[in-house]
């Protein structure tokens, strides 16, 4: 394991808070945020991830997309889909997971979780990146109207 890669896992580790760490040398960028969503910004933002190493809570086939776009070189995952290995594995990116599992699942373990099921039949990372777009807005307006109905009840 790179020291990147070996500093980044520890930096995750230690910080219980952080969500994703990419390193590479003495530049650091980390997340608190969950899900996909600091890999779709960090996408947004023109950063160059490019020979980054990777440490993140959680990697399925959506977060592996997105780190085949950035351009990482290594990731690891205390917990990480099986179809994210074989993403990873198809991109040249190093890949390193305490657990392997079938399929990442929601945050309320009923099913599979959304951007896995946003990404099920892709092949390509900005095909993919797109459809994860798409879901995020999509559970964004819900979240509003949700928030909305709250509101019009009080």
């Amino acid at each position: 394991m790179s020291s990147d890669l070996d500093r980044a896992v520890k930096m995750l580790l230690e910080d219980e808070g952080s969500s994703c760490v990419l390193c590479a040398g003495d530049t650091v960028y980390s997340s608190r945020e969950r899900g996909v969503k600091p890999l779709v910004d960090w996408i947004d933002s023109d950063l160059d991830l490019r020979h980054f190493s990777a440490a993140d809570r959680i990697v399925g086939r959506a977060a592996a997309f997105l780190y085949v776009i950035l351009g990482v070189d290594a990731v690891y995952a205390p917990v990480m889909s099986e179809e994210a290995i074989s993403t990873l594995s198809r991109y040249g990116i190093s890949q390193r997971c305490d657990t392997p599992v079938k399929e990442i699942r929601n945050r309320e373990n009923t099913g599979c979780c959304p951007m896995e099921a946003a990404t099920a039949d892709c092949t390509d990372p900005y095909a993919a990146l797109e459809n994860i777009r798409r879901k995020l807005a999509s559970l964004k307006k819900a979240g509003q109207a949700l928030t909305q109905s709250a509101e019009n009840e009080q």
